[in-house]
C-alpha cells in the first residue's frame, strides 16, 4: 500500500528536488521560501542523503555556489524569495548566456499581496528578461512535480529554469505519496571551456544567439503546451487562460457558477516562453480571451492582441493586489456579462498592531536611540526590527542593507547645516549586515560620511525562523567553522569607533549612543558603530541565557501610559485611562527594561 503524508508546499518542493536528483542546495532565508531548505535538512538527516546544504550569506552568493556545482555536471538548486532574485540578478543574467551542465533550478517564491515583502513583483518577468523558462505551479503537488521536471528541462537544454511558487502554494498543505529518491552521487566532471564559462564580450554575442535558439526550441516542445482542462467546453467563443494559484481559483469559480461545460479553461504551466502554437491557436479559435495571472501580465503580453485579450493591461483584472477567490469570481462575472456578486465585507482588524516580542532586545535599543537622539533621522532596514516604526525609531527603509546607504545619503544632504544638522542613527540586523551591509559601510567610510550605525545583533536570523548567521561558528551540518566577528568586520571597513554592549542595560546603552554621537561630530570623527548584543528570546539555541526578573507595579503608577505608548511592550497594558498599568504574566519575558523606562519609578523589581 502506498504511504501518503500531508506536506506543506515548501516540503513538497523539497521532495521534488530530491526526486530530481539534487546534489546541492543553497539559500538565503526569506518568506515564503524559508522552509524549503529546512525541509531538505530534515530529509538529509532522515534518509542519510549525500547532499550539500547551506544558508549562504546572501542570494547572489547562493546562486554562484549552486551555479558552480552545475558547471561541474551535478544537479543544483538555489532558493530565495522574489526580492532575493533582485540580489541574484547579476549572476542570473550571465548564467542564462553561459548555460549549465547539471540541471540548475532557481526557486523564486513570489508574494502577491504582498504579505511579508516590500514588493509584489513577479519573478516570471525576470525569466523573460533573462530568457530562461519559468514554471508556475498551482498547488503543492504541482510544485513537487515541477521541481523534478525543472531539472530535466534544464539539463536537456543546458539552461537554468525558474520554478516560481507563490505564498499560497508554499504555505498550503496537500496529501501526497511518499516516494523513494534516486541516487544523487554523480561524480563532478568540470570540462574546461573558457569560451563558454569565462566568455569575453566577443563570445557573449554568440552565447546570446545560442540562448535565443534554446528558448525558441523549448517553446515549440509539445509537452510544454498549455492544457485545456475542460475539453467538453471547446466550442465556446470565449475562454479563460490562467496559471498558478489564480488557475485554481478560476477552476473553482467556473464550477460554482455552473460554467465548467461552457467556458474553456486553459492551464499554462510554463508562462515563459509561451508556446507560439498555443498563442496562434487560441487567437484563431476564440473572440475573447481572459487572462488571469499573478502578479504581472506575463502571459497576456505574449499573446500580443489587445483586441481579443483581456487582463491586467486592459483593466479587466486588478493591476495590484492578490487575486483572492472572490476577486477571481468578480473578474469572471464581469468578463462573461453575469450579474455581479455581493461578498461579505472583510471584518475590521482588531487588537494590537504588529509589534516586537515582549522582551525583545531591539525594543530597548530603539528606545535608547530615541533618548540619545530625540531629533534624529532614523534609517532602518529589513527584518523584524523594521517594527521600530512603532517606536518612532525607523523613518525610512528600502531593501536589505539599505539603511547604511540611506544614512550616508542623509548625512551628505544635511552636512551643509553644520552644527544644526540632525543626528543620524541607522539600524541594521546582524544577518542583514552580513548580507548587504558591509559594502555600504565601506563606502560610507570612504566617502567621509558621519552617522551612528546600530547593529542589532541577536545572534540569529530571527524573522525567518532562526537560521544561523556567519557569527555563529557552525554550518547547517553542525560542523565548526570560524566565527565571523562583527566588531572586527566593522573595524576592517575602516570604522574607528566600534563598541558592543547589551541594550538591556538601558542607561549605560543610552550613554554609549551619546558618546558615539559625539564621535561623529568631533573633528577627527566619522562613522560610529554601536553593536546592540543580546540573543533573541525566541531562539531555542539561546533560551535561558539570562535569568528573568519579576517586575511589579508600585503605588507611584498613575496610568500616564508612557511605558505603553513609548516602549510598546505587549506585556504592559492599560485597562482604563489614569488606572495603573497591568503586567500580563503570560507575556512578560522578565527582561526588566521597563523598570528603567518608567519616568516615575512606578515599576520595580520584585522577588525572583
Amino acid at each position: 500500500m502506498t504511504q501518503r503524508e500531508i506536506f506543506l508546499g515548501n516540503e513538497a518542493i523539497a521532495h521534488g528536488l530530491m526526486e530530481g536528483g539534487c546534489t546541492l542546495a543553497a539559500s538565503y532565508p526569506g518568506t515564503p521560501a524559508s522552509e524549503i531548505l529546512g525541509a531538505l535538512v530534515g530529509l538529509r538527516r532522515e534518509r542519510g542523503l549525500n547532499l550539500h546544504l547551506e544558508w549562504s550569506i546572501n542570494e547572489k552568493v547562493a546562486f554562484e555556489v549552486a551555479a558552480a556545482n552545475s558547471m561541474a555536471g551535478r544537479r543544483s538548486a538555489v532558493i530565495m524569495k522574489q526580492v532575493g532574485l533582485n540580489v541574484a540578478a547579476d549572476p542570473l543574467m550571465s548564467t542564462a548566456y553561459t548555460g549549465v551542465k547539471g540541471g540548475f533550478v532557481i526557486i523564486s517564491a513570489d508574494d502577491p499581496g504582498p504579505h511579508s515583502s516590500q514588493t509584489e513583483q513577479d519573478s516570471r518577468f525576470f525569466g523573460m528578461m533573462a530568457k530562461v523558462p519559468v514554471l508556475d505551479p498551482s498547488s503543492p503537488e504541482e510544485a513537487r512535480e515541477m521541481a523534478r521536471l525543472a531539472f530535466e528541462l534544464s539539463e536537456a537544454h543546458e539552461i537554468p529554469v525558474i520554478l516560481r511558487p507563490t505564498t499560497r502554494v508554499c504555505h498550503a498543505r496537500q496529501d501526497m505519496d511518499i516516494r523513494e529518491f534516486p541516487s544523487n552521487d554523480k561524480a563532478p566532471d568540470f570540462e574546461r571551456n573558457p569560451g563558454r564559462w569565462a566568455a569575453t564580450p566577443k563570445f557573449r554575442l554568440m552565447l546570446h544567439k545560442e540562448l535565443n535558439a534554446k528558448i525558441a526550441k523549448i517553446a515549440e516542445e509539445p509537452e510544454r503546451l498549455p492544457v485545456l482542462l475542460n475539453p467538453e467546453a471547446r466550442d465556446a467563443r470565449a475562454c479563460v487562460v490562467a496559471s498558478g494559484v489564480a488557475l485554481a481559483h478560476a477552476q473553482e469559480a467556473l464550477t460554482d457558477l455552473d460554467l465548467w461545460t461552457r467556458v474553456p479553461l486553459y492551464q499554462v504551466p510554463m508562462p515563459y516562453p509561451l508556446p507560439g502554437a498555443f498563442r496562434d491557436d487560441v487567437l484563431s479559435r476564440y473572440d475573447r480571451i481572459l487572462v488571469i495571472e499573478e502578479s504581472y501580465p506575463v502571459i497576456e503580453l505574449q499573446l500580443q492582441n489587445r483586441a481579443k485579450v483581456f487582463g491586467r493591461t486592459t483593466g479587466v483584472v486588478p493591476t495590484a493586489g492578490e487575486l483572492l477567490p472572490e476577486v477571481v469570481e468578480t473578474v469572471l462575472r464581469s468578463f462573461l456579462g453575469l450579474e455581479a456578486a455581493s461578498f461579505p465585507a472583510p471584518g475590521q482588524a482588531g487588537g494590537r498592531r504588529p509589534t516586537l516580542c515582549a522582551g525583545c532586545p531591539h525594543r530597548a535599543a530603539f528606545f535608547a536611540m530615541k533618548k540619545a537622539f530625540p531629533k534624529g533621522i532614523y534609517p532602518g532596514d529589513i527584518g523584524c526590527y523594521t517594527l521600530g516604526l512603532n517606536l518612532g525609531a525607523v523613518d525610512a527603509f528600502l531593501c536589505m542593507g539599505a539603511s547604511i546607504g540611506l544614512a550616508a545619503g542623509f548625512y551628505h544632504a544635511h552636512k551643509g547645516m553644520g552644527d544644526q544638522a540632525p543626528p543620524i542613527a541607522a539600524t541594521i540586523g546582524d544577518s542583514t549586515f552580513y548580507h548587504a551591509g558591509i559594502p555600504a559601510l565601506v563606502n560610507a567610510v570612504a566617502q567621509g560620511a558621519r552617522f551612528v550605525l546600530v547593529i542589532l545583533d541577536n545572534s540569529t536570523t530571527a524573522m525567518t525562523g532562526h537560521q544561523p548567521t556567519p557569527g555563529e561558528g557552525r554550518t547547517l551540518a553542525g560542523e565548526e567553522v570560524p566565527r565571523i566577528s562583527i566588531p572586527k568586520l566593522a573595524e576592517a571597513c575602516g570604522v574607528g569607533y566600534v563598541v558592543e554592549a547589551d541594550p538591556y542595560d538601558l542607561d549605560a546603552f543610552i550613554g554609549l549612543l551619546k558618546e558615539a554621537g559625539k564621535h561623529c561630530r568631533a573633528p577627527e570623527g566619522g562613522v560610529a558603530v554601536v553593536i546592540a548584543k543580546h540573543p533573541c528570546l525566541m531562539d531555542r539555541q539561546h533560551r535561558g541565557s539570562a535569568p528573568p526578573r519579576r517586575v511589579v507595579v508600585n503605588d507611584k503608577c498613575q496610568g500616564c501610559g508612557f511605558c505603553v505608548k513609548h516602549f510598546e511592550c505587549p506585556a504592559l497594558m492599560l485597562s482604563k485611562e489614569k488606572e495603573p498599568v497591568v503586567i500580563d504574566p503570560l507575556l512578560c519575558a522578565g527582561c526588566g527594561v521597563c523598570v528603567m523606562v518608567c519616568p516615575h519609578k512606578a515599576l520595580e523589581y520584585g522577588e525572583k
